[in-house]
């Protein structure tokens, strides 16, 4: 879908280079060795290990990773990060654009956002080790580039979610075996990804009062520490999960291994939050458009009762309506994006936080209601999984929870609206 807004040429010209590489070497793989299993009607089955807890089966994560390799050879994977780790200074809109252009080709193995793949990655965790990190942390960054080592993110709890100042889990000051560091104590959930990782962010109050930024810690876990155990994996509404509970139990973590300011831990989990709410917009967007043009093309060739079902306003003008939301939305994400990329993120968090959070919340109720819509023109077919539409219903829910709930994002844009917070405008 053409834009008014002027996405550079440069952008574009990688998007053909991007197709060009999933068409050659992404999509044969796909299709080998009955891999669209993976894609087809029989997604969910293919990729869950049903007798292990509902993990993602080994085969599934094997592929994944193949797909990675492939784009890092070819010089894709890194895109986003700096040329001195690989990559090609990618920025906001760049990866919106590309973000957005994968999800509205459907699902496959190109992209996949049931578990955050993608040939193009969106590589947070290395970037924080890059900003946030000491010299010696700074040699994290390649084997993590390469999957070698892999960060699991702790920071919700059971009763504490969208409230992360008022968490449970504490760290104490200890010497072990004469070196100084943390014991840990608490549990954490929804760690995606634990089921591979070989450490844990693990946010913990250290000192200073419940509700106050102040006396957060990053402290990186090994999984493999003693007293660190992994507990029950939530089963959620899009399977495979690798979403467990974990515990904490006088688990030791060196001062070598803390990330960042000891007493600001949380700048380390705020410290993409824009970039990546302005990439799951995109990424909804896509997926929203996909479904809008799946239903303008099947209502174009379904003819019932004589006539092509196009000609019924009761098809017409709901999806005018969700067509009509896409284009103001992807104007103001291009729009939003392009300004970020023209900022510090200090000057964004100030500036442009209401904006962020007006392109993620909308968008992703977009796509859940675009997906819903295109179940509803497409008729029973459209309830079957034998149409992605389920699929993306499923996984795109989530987004209105995660990366902060669509509340919170209203909550930040009244804060904006109401003088709360002043955006320097």
């Amino acid at each position: 879908m053409q834009s008014l807004f002027q996405i550079p040429e440069t952008i574009e010209n990688y998007l053909a280079e991007l197709d060009d590489f999933i068409d050659t070497q992404i999509k044969p793989l796909e299709e080998e060795d009955d891999n669209i299993r993976f894609f087809d009607h029989r997604r969910e089955h293919s990729r869950t290990d049903w007798d292990a807890g509902g993990l993602p089966r080994e085969d599934w994560e094997m592929l994944l990773a193949e797909a990675r390799r492939c784009a890092d050879e070819a010089g894709h994977f890194r895109f986003q990060l700096p040329e001195e780790f690989g990559g090609q200074n990618g920025g906001n809109l760049a990866m919106a654009r590309i973000r957005e252009h994968f999800a509205a080709k459907g699902l496959g193995l190109h992209n996949d956002l049931q578990n955050e793949h993608s040939i193009v990655g969106n590589l947070v965790q290395p970037l924080m080790v890059r900003d946030f990190g000491t010299q010696s942390q700074k040699q994290f960054i390649e084997p993590m580039c390469r999957g070698e080592m892999l960060w699991s993110f702790g920071l919700t709890e059971e009763e504490h979610g969208s409230d992360a100042t008022w968490m449970k889990t504490r760290a104490a000051r200890h010497r072990k075996d004469g070196v100084s560091g943390w014991l840990i104590n608490g549990e954490k959930m929804w760690t995606t990804g634990l089921h591979v990782a070989t450490h844990v962010m693990c946010f913990a109050r250290h000192s200073g009062e419940d509700g106050s930024a102040r006396g957060i810690g990053c402290f990186v876990v090994d999984t493999e520490a003693k007293g660190f155990s992994v507990g029950e994996y939530m089963w959620t509404f899009n399977m495979p999960t690798d979403h467990p509970k974990c515990s904490f139990r006088d688990v030791f973590v060196p001062d070598e291994m803390v990330l960042g300011d000891l007493d600001f831990g949380l700048a380390c989990a705020q410290h993409f939050v824009h970039e990546n709410r302005i990439r799951q917009a995109a990424s909804s967007l896509g997926a929203a458009q996909y479904c809008i043009d799946e239903s303008v093309k099947y209502a174009k060739e379904r003819a019932p009762f004589g006539k092509p079902l196009w000609l019924n306003q009761a098809i017409q003008f709901p999806l005018v309506e969700l067509q009509t939301e896409a284009e103001m939305l992807r104007l103001l994400i291009y729009q939003t994006a392009h300004a970020m990329d023209g900022m510090s993120k200090t000057e964004v968090a100030k500036r442009l936080t209401d904006k962020v959070s007006m392109c993620n919340y909308r968008a992703n109720r977009l796509v859940c209601e675009a997906a819903d819509r295109a179940m509803q023109v497409h008729g029973g077919l459209g309830y079957s999984r034998h149409k992605p539409f389920e699929h993306i219903y499923r996984h795109h829910r989530r987004y209105r929870i995660t990366e902060g709930s669509e509340e919170i994002q209203m909550r930040k844009i009244a804060a904006v609206m109401f003088g709360k917070i002043q955006t320097g405008k």
